[in-house]
């Protein structure tokens, strides 16, 4: 019996000591909550800067509006590029026959340079430039085809393959002003990458520019590569005409 006293003793020492830790509802309702501080120092902040927060809402709501704005503005511009663009290929292909007339291809030269002026923004403008400077070409504007495609040149920059159809295109022009050395120099970048697929026709050309600008040596050595390399072609017949 005194040892189940002794032990009762014990456990209700145990439990006044637990009873001691024990933090009371009215403790509890004193301190502060911590949600609330928070909240009241954000209010207070709030309410001690109002006008910064004010001009900081003004601020959000103008960016707001411009990236809708501009969203929108881009949306219509590149539907109205591509309608145009559309409009354009359609007047040219129409219009490109065997005995076609160059004026007709008036309206679709005038339909691309929209494009290209008016809706530069557009994903259609850049391929309405090149079209455009073709269309100058047919026109025998080689100049104004010239300055078309060294502004294709810029803009494709950095992708070899279309980079080499531009220069293609300009030794083209520069052949027809009689510009051949000119014509020979546009080209040779094109050679220099030998896993461009436009290295063909590239050289194949170059060696027929350097025969109409009477530079022998060079055009045998066009020639020589030429049928080394691109043994398939369908260039060589006309290539071996010369040897």
């Amino acid at each position: 019996m005194s040892k189940l006293k002794c032990h009762l003793s014990r456990f209700n020492g145990k439990g006044n000591h637990m009873a001691k830790k024990k933090i009371t509802r009215k403790q509890l309702l004193k301190e502060p909550d911590e949600f609330l501080t928070l909240s009241g120092k954000a209010f207070n902040y709030a309410r001690t800067h109002v006008k910064q927060l004010q001009y900081m809402g003004i601020v959000l709501g103008a960016l707001v509006l411009l990236f809708f704005g501009g969203y929108s503005y881009y949306k219509y511009i590149n539907k109205k590029g591509q309608e145009t663009y559309n409009q354009a290929y359609e007047v040219f292909k129409n219009d490109f026959k065997p005995d076609m007339n160059l004026a007709d291809l008036k309206k679709s030269g005038e339909l691309f340079h929209k494009v290209v002026e008016k809706y530069h923004l557009s994903k259609a403008a850049r391929l309405a430039l090149p079209e455009e400077a073709y269309v100058k070409f047919l026109h025998k504007d080689y100049d104004g085809a010239v300055s078309l495609y060294r502004e294709v040149l810029d803009k494709v920059s950095g992708n070899e393959h279309y980079e080499a159809l531009a220069r293609l295109a300009l030794a083209a022009c520069y052949e027809q002003k009689g510009e051949l050395q000119t014509a020979i120099v546009t080209l040779k970048p094109i050679l220099d990458e030998k896993s461009n697929p436009f290295g063909e026709p590239a050289l194949f050309h170059m060696a027929r520019l350097y025969r109409l600008n009477h530079q022998v040596n060079e055009e045998k050595q066009a020639v020589k590569k030429f049928t080394e390399t691109y043994k398939n072609s369908p260039f060589l017949p006309m290539i071996k005409a010369h040897l």
